[in-house]
């Protein structure tokens, strides 16, 4: 496949090749970075496009500062089309949420709760997709349910199994945090669909690396700053058809309105207008975002970053990211440490955890390895977990490589 120069405005589909997609991030030039599940890099394109925006925001250049501000909300919406191709839905069922925690939230507060109602979760999940799911039990006398998993696995079958016709929700990660394992999104939504359960996905540690199943989830959420490349404080939430048409926001904002006749600016020099008023609001996913002045130089960056991986194809970096968790497995095996993340390609997205022992062991393999410039995190969950490597779509060989040479040497020490 020939090779482009990479430009700031990202790398236009089919004609990108690995090395070009690996251009775009300049960090990788001086470290092996492997650590994306914390906080990912952000690509070349994303950081010039915050730029000129911020170069915007110090010298306007629109008419007026109304203008101003209807050109920010423009730019903002930019990444609305990005993350509908990246996922591979329709635009009206996407929403821009500030972060994973902010989507899990508004899930919470949305589902129609009664008391005596159980929401479903598993005992591998990081402390914050159960937090606003737990605090239904003081608020709306909702029971949570926990799942045990065994050797780091809670399998659909698992879910499906747990489902009763008290079954409110069931709340899963597609991917979990600390070892890897990714579930049967499609199998649970079945089961789910079966008692009426509404199905809450935390997607942010799969989204941006592989592609994620979104048929019969009702809410799909992902922050920026890991898969997704780019920074906090941004992210996306995707509702489905029967969110749209049966749910409604616990919060409203003037921004998620029908957009009046003229527009803002036209509204707000009529003489005539009252807040006593009828307001109609969008019936598509934007009516559950904030409503008011966001994060717009995050969402440019996110509208970057998906720029880049949609031009890749999600599909294509997917098979990268497995090909490269591949090797790494494969390298694990031959090396004395235990594999955490044992899983086929069917249930693993970019994380491979090992351990070197325990959690003191496992330390001091991850200050080796980052005296090396090899950057990985330590991570666990109910006993499962250890050095977790985040493999995404701008990792090569030789990064995979260098990783499992300096392990060799930490562990020939």
């Amino acid at each position: 496949m020939a090779t482009r120069t990479p430009t700031a405005s990202g790398l236009q589909p089919m004609q990108a090749d690995w090395h070009a997609v690996r251009s775009q991030f300049p960090a990788l030039s001086d470290r092996v970075f492997l650590d994306a599940a914390c906080v990912s890099l952000l690509p070349l394109g994303a950081g010039m496009a915050v730029k000129r925006f911020c170069d915007e925001l110090m010298q306007p250049g629109a008419r007026d500062a109304t203008a101003h501000h209807i050109w920010m909300d423009e730019q903002k919406a930019s990444a609305v089309p990005q993350v509908a191709t990246l996922l591979g839905v329709d635009q009206r069922r996407v929403a821009l949420v500030e972060s994973t925690s902010h989507g899990l939230n508004i899930a919470a507060q949305s589902i129609p709760w009664a008391a005596g109602d159980e929401v479903l979760l598993c005992d591998l999940e990081f402390l914050q997709v159960a937090i606003p799911f737990v605090k239904l039990a003081t608020t709306r006398g909702v029971r949570p349910v926990f799942l045990s998993h065994r050797g780091g696995v809670v399998d659909a079958a698992a879910f499906a199994a747990a489902i009763t016709p008290r079954t409110r929700a069931v709340v899963v990660s597609s991917t979990q945090w600390s070892n890897g394992y990714r579930v049967n999104l499609a199998a649970i939504a079945d089961a789910c669909r079966r008692v009426g359960a509404w199905l809450v996905v935390d997607a942010v540690q799969q989204a941006g690396a592989v592609p994620v199943e979104t048929e019969g989830v009702d809410f799909l959420m992902a922050g920026g700053h890991k898969w997704l490349n780019a920074p906090m404080g941004t992210g996306f939430l995707c509702l489905s058809d029967r969110v749209l048409e049966t749910l409604e926001p616990a919060s409203w904002g003037y921004l998620t309105l029908e957009a009046p006749a003229g527009g803002w600016g036209n509204y707000f020099t009529t003489p005539s207008i009252t807040p006593d008023r009828r307001y109609d609001f969008v019936r598509t996913a934007q009516r559950f975002e904030i409503g008011g002045t966001a994060n717009y130089p995050g969402a440019i960056a996110l509208a970057k970053s998906l720029e880049l991986v949609n031009s890749v194809g999600i599909r294509r970096a997917g098979e990268h990211v497995w090909e490269l968790g591949e090797r790494l497995i494969e390298g694990l095996r031959a090396l004395d440490v235990g594999l955490e993340t044992r899983f086929g390609r069917e249930n693993r997205a970019g994380i491979i955890s090992f351990s070197c022992g325990g959690r003191e062991r496992d330390s001091a393999c991850v200050d080796f390895l980052l005296a090396r410039k090899v950057y990985v995190g330590q991570r666990y969950t109910s006993g499962t977990g250890g050095v977790r490597a985040s493999v995404h779509y701008c990792n090569d060989a030789s990064d995979i490589d260098q990783l499992l040479a300096a392990v060799g040497d930490f562990l020939a020490r």
